[in-house]
């Protein structure tokens, strides 16, 4: 055996070694396990993303997340403390330890990166918008010089705001309002003329808390982008593997056809991309320090991503909402899964 040829083969054995190698145990993962419970942190009632019922029960887009996370790891979506967090609470309640995991409609940006904060994969791609009163006569947002606006403190939607009025030249009166629904009430109650949050949040409140929903209107200007992801604690590389592959195991379901419905039966497809994925062929749970079955449990336990959408917040809710950005990347969208192999 030649040098080169022998120094080939001790690297494709290095390499073998290393990706068939369990991930070393995280911290996160360890602590789920052992208190056989998932505490996630979500909002404290935005519809559509997560909010309870009368009975207590959440629903919405981001807490399917938290079940799906909750089914890769423990196999029990009702193994999940939810914990409502507003917006100030929520990023210093995931740095202490008190969470597990942030799934709150949380805009990634660099500042927050940078903090001692991992993100996820983006699981809405949002911007910020304005929500008027029909009454008000305006059709634009350039239209609102001096008007006045509620906005919540301590969040990248009170920085937009500042940002895009400056930018065009044009001043408001700022009414900030920490909690959620005393914001929603305020406005709806004419102390201010213009609401503003992302506009998937306008859409939820206009649909849930407006009594004539009809009367209001969002502005056609986009300001900001705002990629809502997941959020874990710095540091934990396994567990925002974990957390990341399962929302990608979600967009690739998608992709393929693979839905909370035929899942078992996809268990005979003869489509190695889709063998791979559901565990019948290899054991990609290995790296991530998981069993074969992962992306099987993820996708039984809550459907792939396009499911979730249609569920919570698509056309057929009181929401409305278009795919736009979040359509697969196959059909112009932005949601795209590496490959899974």
């Amino acid at each position: 055996m030649s040098l080169r040829l022998g120094g080939a083969v001790a690297l494709a054995a290095a390499y073998l070694a290393f990706t068939a190698a369990p991930a070393l145990a995280g911290p996160t993962l360890d602590a789920v396990k052992s208190k056989g419970q998932l505490t996630c942190g979500v909002n404290t009632g935005l519809p559509g993303f997560s909010s309870p019922d009368s009975q207590g029960k959440w629903t919405g887009l981001d807490v399917d997340i938290c079940k799906a996370v909750a089914a890769v790891i423990l196999n029990d979506t009702s193994k999940i403390r939810y914990t409502p967090l507003s917006a100030q609470q929520r990023l210093t309640a995931l740095q202490s330890g008190e969470i597990d995991l942030l799934v709150r409609n949380t805009t990634w940006s660099l500042t927050r990166d940078a903090q001692g904060l991992d993100f996820a994969p983006v699981v809405y791609y949002d911007g910020q918008g304005l929500m008027v009163p029909k009454s008000l006569g305006v059709t634009s947002a350039k239209q609102l010089d001096g008007a006045t606006i509620c906005v919540q403190p301590g969040t990248t939607t009170e920085l937009n705001l500042a940002d895009w009025f400056r930018a065009h030249n044009l001043t408001f009166k700022p009414v900030v309002i920490e909690a959620l629904d005393e914001v929603n009430a305020a406005f709806f109650a004419g102390r201010c003329d213009v609401l503003t949050t992302d506009i998937s949040g306008l859409a939820g409140v206009r649909a849930s808390v407006a009594t004539k929903p009809d009367d209001f209107i969002i502005l056609p200007e986009v300001m900001s982008k705002e990629p809502l992801a997941p959020v874990v604690r710095h540091g934990d590389n396994q567990w925002r593997d974990i957390v990341s592959w399962t929302i990608y195991a979600l967009i690739e379901a998608e992709e393929k056809g693979i839905t909370q419905a035929n899942v078992d039966a996809k268990l005979k497809d003869t489509d190695p991309s889709v063998q791979r994925l559901l565990g019948v062929q290899g054991d990609l749970g290995v790296g991530l320090g998981l069993d074969k079955a992962w992306a099987y449990r993820a996708i039984k336990a809550v459907g792939n991503y396009g499911e979730i959408f249609e569920r919570n917040i698509g056309k057929k809710t009181p929401l409305k909402l278009d795919r736009g950005l979040n359509a697969l990347w196959t059909n112009g969208g932005l949601m795209y899964a590496p490959p899974i192999r």
